[in-house]
């Protein structure tokens, strides 16, 4: 009942404060602390992601966080929103013709870029050349980066979770991130055990994204003997239940909600507050398509708790 009463105390105070930041047309200290992840080692990134009472939630940026003036998949736009506050860079990983990993979504450049056809047609060289475009259509600046630059961009920046496109060999990924010394902030993403399974005998020592959507999932991965301290479980994209998501704490592992789609549309609708319903439900990092309304809700909420890292600059 207490804990209760104290969310919905907290969630009028983020409504209230909220709202007077934006009639008075300015932004507080708290909305912009320029904070960076700085994680040197696999060691310390398994400390800053296994669960405890005081994890310090996060947003995770889908496809980067793409938004007016920003593309999905472009290092400016993983700089635009980790000038906020800190953040996981969820991107995608393709591969060209002569067998670069390249950052973007689709298989064909035309939705993204001023291209055109599948990009597994053309060269690193020739996709270098083109632009991209930001959500609204509109052509930016800005360029289509390989995997080794936006590793080499976020060292001590932020956390990538990189999802693996389909026909790209994970071992080419992982060379990446060997080569840039990015394994003390690169998650791979897995879409079952069998992938998992496939990525951890490939490298133990890096973490993955898996999906855990029940209590027997976690147990797949653990008969695969992948340890706790290697996975962030995904679990899905609607409010999963307490039971799952209390089992999953007590293995130290944290819980990605995916809030794109269905909840930001609620959250959008209703009130943005619901992030932090979201958070005090058990979610720890938010998998979004709406980065700075919920970031902002996440700022008041560490805020209001006084929740700190070390690894947070």
């Amino acid at each position: 009942m207490h804990h209760r009463i104290n969310l919905i105390l907290f969630v009028t105070f983020i409504t209230v404060i909220f709202a007077s930041c934006f009639r008075s047309g300015t932004s507080s200290d708290v909305l912009t602390n320029n904070k960076n992840l700085n994680l040197q080692t696999v060691e310390e990134l398994y400390q800053f992601l296994t669960y405890d009472e005081n994890r310090y939630p996060l947003i995770s940026l889908h496809r980067g966080g793409p938004t007016t003036g920003y593309p999905e998949n472009a290092i400016e736009t993983f700089a635009f929103n980790a000038s906020y506050r800190p953040v996981i860079v969820e991107c995608d990983v393709q591969l060209t013709k002569d067998s670069a990993l390249i950052l973007m979504h689709d298989k064909n450049l035309d939705r993204t870029s001023n291209g055109s056809g599948p990009l597994d047609n053309k060269t690193l060289h020739e996709l270098k050349n083109l632009r991209l475009k930001d959500p609204n259509g509109k052509l930016t600046p800005y360029r289509i980066p390989t995997l080794e630059e936006a590793l080499s961009w976020g060292k001590g920046k932020v956390i990538f979770t990189l999802d693996v496109k389909q026909g790209v060999p994970y071992d080419l990924v992982i060379n990446a991130i060997r080569k840039q010394k990015a394994e003390g902030y690169a998650v791979i993403i897995t879409y079952s055990a069998d992938q998992a399974t496939v990525v951890h005998n490939l490298a133990p020592d890096l973490m993955l994204s898996a999906p855990i959507k029940n209590t027997a999932d976690l147990t797949r991965l653990n008969e695969r003997d992948i340890p706790d301290n290697r996975i962030i479980a995904f679990i899905g994209t609607r409010e999963a239940d307490q039971t799952l998501i209390e089992h999953i704490h007590g293995h130290g592992i944290m819980c990605i909600l995916g809030t794109l789609g269905n909840l930001d549309r609620q959250a959008k609708q209703k009130g943005d507050q619901l992030y932090a319903r979201f958070i005090e439900n058990g979610a720890d990092i938010l998998s979004t398509d709406r980065p700075l309304e919920s970031g902002r809700i996440l700022d008041f909420y560490i805020k209001k708790r006084n929740i700190t890292s070390k690894f947070i600059q």
